[in-house]
């Protein structure tokens, strides 16, 4: 069963069109990764799914109801979260603070706790600062909040964009590692990632999206060997 589906979609800002019918499907457990040059529109499809820019055509599918026009917190409620690039934290409000901030859907509020020690677990380095104003962390401790947030949602799909950049390879090696073991912990995930060699390497499945269009799609181990993916993402 698929849990996620996004059929034919297309939408841009004002007149400029950038996604051109756009389909894809994400398994449950899966993790799926979505490559792809800078301008392609990986960013501009995952704020498209959420509803923040308003699709033109096709429809969105999630658990088998259409949703293509729910409101972003609606789609929330149900859900189907996204961390956004760029962290866009409370810089304000305290690690703890944020991460009640992202417990807000109702179907996380009654798992706060649980799902509080979890995330703790995952990143030790945020219960060590949880008193810490957000704005204060380093870039890295930045996103490890970023996505401890948006798994205080108690997310059915986990969509991330683009989470390592501007972190140091260390930090991106750590970083994957949790995604890894998210993967392992069942949780189905859509991933766009400039990282492309270390997004397939633990992907299932792929789509490589050019120019507003799905150009490629396959196993995450066939695509990674294709030549053309070598070439032009892998500079292999």
């Amino acid at each position: 069963m698929v849990i996620l589906e996004v059929e034919n979609l297309a939408s841009g800002y004002g007149e400029v069109q950038i996604l051109w019918g756009v389909s894809l499907q994400l398994q449950p457990g899966q993790l799926t990764t979505l490559v792809g040059s800078n301008g392609a529109g990986k960013t501009t499809l995952l704020r498209t799914v959420m509803r923040l820019i308003r699709p033109w055509e096709g429809r969105v599918l999630f658990d088998g109801r259409d949703v293509t026009n729910l409101p972003p917190h609606a789609k929330a409620e149900m859900g189907l979260v996204l961390i956004p690039e760029g962290r866009q934290l409370f810089t304000e409000m305290t690690v703890e603070e944020n991460l009640e901030m992202g417990a807000i859907p109702s179907r996380a509020r009654i798992h706060f706790q649980r799902n509080l020690e979890w995330v703790y677990e995952l990143f030790p380095r945020l219960k060590e600062r949880r008193t810490q104003k957000a704005g204060t962390l380093s870039g890295g401790e930045q996103q490890m909040l970023a996505i401890a947030r948006g798994l205080m949602a108690d997310p059915v799909v986990l969509m991330l964009d683009e989470p390592s950049l501007g972190l140091a390879p260390l930090l991106v090696i750590n970083l994957f590692d949790v995604i890894r073991r998210l993967k392992e912990e069942g949780l189905t995930m859509l991933l766009v990632e400039q990282n492309v060699h270390l997004a397939l390497a633990i992907s299932d499945y792929a789509y490589v999206l050019s120019e507003g269009r799905i150009e490629i799609e396959g196993e995450a181990a066939t695509v990674r060997q294709m030549d053309q993916v070598r070439q032009a993402y892998l500079g292999l």
